[in-house]
């Protein structure tokens, strides 16, 4: 390990490490040689590293890495590539139903799932030879990895068995890859494998030395969007990180989250404000001839269907657009934000705050928040979630045997102190990340 190899040298030096893919920054203490990415700096481009730790502040200098950014764009086929893209949403579907079938049905006689390709079904179904090979080769790739995230051992959870993929109920998206300049993005245009030209809204540009990996196409309502992905080298140089530009946010139900500077987010609440329009598109949607089950999908059905689906996508797009800016004006500000490990998942069904909880989209936000900070060279830290950041007083540290969750003043029996209940919490959530950063 390169750790063990620095702990050599020095015996009081933390480093702060990212990994190649920038999913995870941990503290590296290499006095012992250990942390929280096992895998070190074997898989990065090194020109040379140096550190050195001054009260608070981290630096690191001259590190190159391998990173990938994707861009999402919004795409306007013709009636003839729009077709060819639902033959090739249906064939990546059929293909995959085939291989999990043909696993399934393998495994009761052998006891094993066995190999399969998309290459052992075009002879029974020809029409899987006029899409992208590209498109069905990656829903190979993307089963195994569904039988792996199942079987896995070395997963803390595993993700259920793989299902069967139902034409109304799949999303409707593929992958292909750019081998060869079978992808080109250009001003107006994207050219797409088996496709053509394809016209493109190109809102935004990338850089001339970024490589074009693959791209997803994929269809939300009535529209059409290709997400490219890019990988490109990136020299982090001379980052510093300080105690003074570290924050930490507290979840809230009604506002997003209180940081520690007792700032409430006050996000709009889009679903809510959505409702109404929402619940008259769906009453119109269950009159239609097609909305019990077994009955045949009428025109007016479908069509009342994909006016339903694009007041859901208002509102994620909505949702979206609040969080990409709200993560980018913390990453632009802070160098390290943290945040409570907690699942929201369980209370959204424990305290009975479901609604609230998944209009937020909070955990999409600590998602967006960590990838923008590792990019600035940064870190979003998390701390236990069983940390009682709600019953500690930030004064002095009582913590209180209980606190409802309709007080929303903390009271502290001790010093007297009054202060708001998120905005303690939030403190507390600070002084912790300080304290584990400090380790």
């Amino acid at each position: 390990m390169f750790g063990t190899k620095l702990a050599k040298a020095s015996n009081n030096v933390k480093f702060l490490l990212a990994s190649t893919s920038l999913k995870t920054i941990s503290l590296f203490n290499v006095k012992d040689g250990t942390g929280g990415s096992g895998a070190g700096l074997t898989n990065y481009h090194k020109k040379s590293l140096t550190s050195k730790v001054v009260g608070w502040i981290v630096l690191i200098h001259d590190i190159i890495l391998m990173m990938n950014i994707a861009y999402k764009y919004r795409i306007y086929p013709n009636k003839k590539q729009e077709e060819l893209f639902m033959k090739t949403f249906g064939c990546c579907r059929k293909v995959w139903n085939l291989m999990l079938n043909d696993k399934i049905e393998n495994y009761k006689q052998t006891n094993t799932f066995g190999m399969f390709t998309p290459a052992m079904y075009k002879k029974d179904y020809p029409y899987l030879k006029e899409v992208d090979s590209l498109a069905l080769a990656n829903v190979q790739l993307n089963l195994q990895s569904a039988f792996r995230n199942c079987f896995d051992k070395n997963r803390k959870t595993n993700n259920n068995f793989p299902k069967f993929k139902s034409k109304h109920k799949a999303k409707e998206r593929y992958t292909t890859n750019n081998q060869g300049n079978t992808i080109v993005l250009s001003d107006g245009f994207i050219k797409l494998p088996k496709v053509g030209k394809v016209k493109i809204k190109l809102h935004r540009h990338p850089k001339d030395n970024w490589k074009l990996c693959n791209a997803t196409i994929s269809k939300e309502a009535d529209k059409y969007y290709v997400s490219t992905v890019f990988e490109y080298d990136e020299e982090v140089i001379n980052k510093t990180i300080n105690k003074e530009k570290l924050i930490g946010l507290d979840y809230s139900s009604d506002a997003l989250y209180v940081d520690s500077n007792n700032h409430k987010c006050d996000m709009p609440h889009y679903f809510r404000e959505n409702q109404s329009k929402l619940i008259k598109a769906q009453k119109r949607l269950s009159r239609k001839i097609g909305s019990n089950k077994g009955e045949t999908k009428s025109k007016n059905y479908l069509k009342q269907l994909n006016k339903v689906n694009k007041v859901h996508t208002l509102i994620a797009n909505q949702r979206k657009d609040f969080l990409h800016k709200k993560s980018r004006e913390l990453a632009n500000t802070y160098d390290v934000v943290i945040v409570e490990d907690i699942d929201m998942k369980n209370i959204s069904q424990g305290l009975r705050l479901g609604k609230a909880t998944m209009d937020n989209g909070y955990g999409y936000f600590r998602d967006l928040l960590k990838y923008k900070l590792e990019r600035n060279g940064g870190a979003l830290v998390k701390i236990d979630k069983w940390y009682p950041s709600t019953k500690t007083c930030s004064c002095c540290g009582n913590k209180v045997k209980s606190i409802p969750l309709g007080q929303r003043v903390y009271i502290c029996d001790k010093c007297n102190t009054v202060i708001d209940r998120d905005y303690n919490a939030a403190l507390n959530i600070k002084d912790e990340g300080i304290r584990m950063l400090s380790l």
